[in-house]
């Protein structure tokens, strides 16, 4: 199938995790500007809150982008139109909504285009399309039979600038409808879009993976105490142009968090999903099922999670430090700072693995990222609070705290790709201590303005010389 732009309106009847939207809630429409800056009461830093009210906002995980291809725009999941996207202008504050027939997993902003690409089930204007998550106390009900998913694309520079001239078209005329996954092959949740915009890659279904694998290949069980882990699963591709789906590879585990490298394409980097320590977390593979291996080839004692392409040849990952010596559970002997741990930070072209740096107490580093420069490393604690560490010098400084550990969620660093400025989740400026909003944070005007006696590149494979 070639891709088609959808030619009639639909309406606006599904929305994720719900039965129906308003009518009302229409892509392209405007909200105003919650934009205000705070200064942070600890660490002085001055807070970009570019959303400020608890409408249920949450910036999309730090394994894909953020901001638009134009760098102008972050794109966030907020409730202010419940199971929708939302779009934030860093400069004006202008808040658009940027989907209307809702979607599913991943949000997958283009970094060549001004797309937005996602997910959504092929019955997305049913009422049975996104069904009601079970109410606090409420029993779960059986999960739903796997659906077609659609890959979608948004035209986002059409979008915004019909909503600014307020002479917004029916959200069809702004989607791209590529195709459908078939339930047979593919899940929902998983998304990454390679860096040529020509593939989105998902996780396969475990009855597709069970075809590929060896018939002797031993399937993994659950691990650890949230019985989650096991397998086989894979990762596979949909080709924009043609809307094939093929697999890409089998593994005979539970396969979480699919990335591409923005930088390289055809270069995947997916875990081992457990919900917490896996034995093997971190792996990489190329998209025609070729190089297939451990990222970072991990002992029992390694709790490795939260890993991040930042680089066009480097990954960053957390090896937590957050339990006692002689912690021996449902987790294994892992976690402990008995072994090195820290925000630790591999090269893929030459396994070259250091750690760039670690809080000296608490939970330590725990979701990390960096500049794709090579200059910065980010990473937050249990507390919330955010780090950022030179990698020329090793320095580390407390960037910003207050976040609220009572917070919906972790406060997820990711950087801008121009090195300048960390996105982050906050509750700093909510009543009820748990909504969040989404606020960037800046790195210090005299730290980007340092220069150094050798200008050493920290993500070069040949010993960092330019």
């Amino acid at each position: 199938m070639r891709p088609k732009t959808l030619l009639t309106g639909l309406l606006a009847l599904a929305a994720v995790q719900i039965l129906s939207l308003p009518a009302a809630a229409q892509m392209g429409r405007r909200f105003p500007s919650e934009k205000k800056i705070v200064t942070d009461p600890v660490t002085g830093t001055p807070l970009t809150f570019l959303t400020s009210t608890p409408a249920g906002d949450s910036k999309i995980y730090p394994t894909h982008p953020q901001w638009t291809a134009d760098g102008q725009w972050v794109i966030f999941r907020s409730n202010r139109v419940r199971g929708q996207a939302m779009a934030v202008n860093e400069q004006t504050g202008d808040l658009v909504q940027v989907t209307e027939t809702g979607y599913v997993g991943a949000l997958c902003i283009a970094q060549k285009s001004m797309r937005l690409f996602f997910l959504r089930p092929a019955n997305h204007t049913s009422p049975d399309a996104y069904p009601r998550p079970p109410r606090p106390g409420e029993p779960r009900g059986e999960r739903p039979p796997p659906q077609p998913m659609q890959v979608v694309a948004v035209d986002l520079a059409r979008l915004f600038a019909d909503s600014a001239a307020n002479k917004l078209q029916p959200a069809a005329s702004y989607e791209t409808v590529f195709g459908t996954i078939s339930p047979d092959l593919g899940q929902g949740g998983e998304l990454a879009l390679d860096a040529n915009e020509d593939y989105v890659y998902f996780r396969l279904t475990k009855e597709a993976a069970a075809k590929l694998l060896p018939p002797d290949t031993k399937i993994a069980d659950t691990f650890g105490p949230r019985n989650m882990g096991a397998g086989p699963s894979g990762v596979g591709k949909f080709n924009l142009a043609t809307g094939e789906a093929s697999p890409v590879v089998a593994v005979p585990f539970q396969v979480g968090h699919v990335q591409s490298n923005p930088w390289k394409a055809g270069e995947i980097v997916f875990c081992w999903e457990t919900g917490g320590k896996s034995p093997q977390r971190t792996w990489t593979v190329m998209a025609d099922g070729t190089g297939l291996r451990k990222l970072y080839p991990e002992a029992p004692y390694d709790w490795v999670t939260h890993e991040a392409v930042i680089s066009p040849d480097e990954v960053a990952i957390a090896i937590m430090g957050h339990r006692k010596v002689g912690t021996d559970d449902a987790w294994g002997p892992s976690g402990s700072r008995l072994h090195a741990t820290g925000l630790a930070i591999i090269n893929l072209r030459n396994d070259h693995f250091y750690l760039a740096g670690q809080t000296k107490s608490g939970s330590g580093l725990w979701h990390v990222h960096g500049s794709p420069d090579g200059r910065w490393a980010v990473g937050d604690d249990f507390a919330r609070s955010l780090y950022l560490i030179d990698r020329r010098t090793n320095e580390m400084m407390l960037l910003t705290a207050g976040h609220k550990d009572t917070a919906a969620d972790h406060i997820h660093p990711t950087f801008h790709p121009d090195g300048t400025r960390i996105q982050i989740q906050s509750a700093m400026l909510s009543e009820d201590n748990r909504s969040m909003n989404i606020c960037i944070v800046p790195v210090p005007k005299d730290w980007l303005a340092r220069t150094y006696s050798e200008n050493v590149h920290p993500s070069k494979s040949d010993g960092g010389k330019p």
